[in-house]
């Protein structure tokens, strides 16, 4: 079965974008960049990676979901087009290549997607989508910037779920201050 992995960047003081979803202030050189650049290529928007001459072979990633303003913050039609790009939204529409909006509850797509085969689903944003997407999160890739936004678009939005625990699998502290940690939900039991 694919895996729900939420991979995200977020401040120190829990935030994942300011108030108003700006995220120009997380760190986009260091040191820490090389070990996105080589296992998490398939985050890396298209454009930006042919740029940079990285390879996305679709290994890690090979589906993105994104609520509406995580999509139109980047201001290109198909940001993740080497992807299946899912975004949603209960009150927009878009056309663009491997890009699908729909306004189906995120929950039942999610279920839908895990029993498809392929490699995992990666949960870009935003924090409200994530929330309604807690229960079905399999694992978390938490990049943690030595930043405090003071206010802005928490990691998660408040949501009735269920405690979930999950278990540290790794953690990697870069010069730059920034640190990615990687939890898998603990089995039921």
């Amino acid at each position: 079965m694919r895996e729900l992995v939420y991979y995200v960047a977020v401040t120190l003081d829990g935030f994942i974008a300011g108030p108003s979803g700006e995220f120009d202030a997380f760190l986009t050189e260091g040191d820490h960049m090389e070990a996105i650049n080589e296992r998490f290529a398939d985050t890396v928007p298209t454009d930006y990676a042919t740029m940079l001459g990285l390879r996305q072979d679709r290994s890690m990633f090979d589906t993105v979901l994104m609520g509406w303003n995580t999509y139109a913050v980047g201001g290109v039609p198909s940001p993740y087009r080497h992807l299946r790009q899912i975004v949603f939204s209960r009150s927009r529409t878009a056309d663009a290549e491997n890009l699908e909006v729909t306004a189906e509850r995120p929950i039942d797509v999610v279920r839908r997607l895990k029993g498809e085969e392929g490699a995992a689903i990666w949960l870009c944003g935003g924090g409200r989508l994530a929330g309604e997407l807690a229960p079905e999160i399999d694992r978390l890739v938490v990049k943690r910037y030595p930043l405090l936004f003071g206010d802005g678009i928490p990691m998660f939005a408040p949501t009735a779920y269920a405690p979930s625990r999950f278990e540290e699998q790794s953690t990697t502290t870069f010069g730059s201050g920034v640190v990615f940690s990687e939890y898998v939900r603990r089995a039921a039991g």
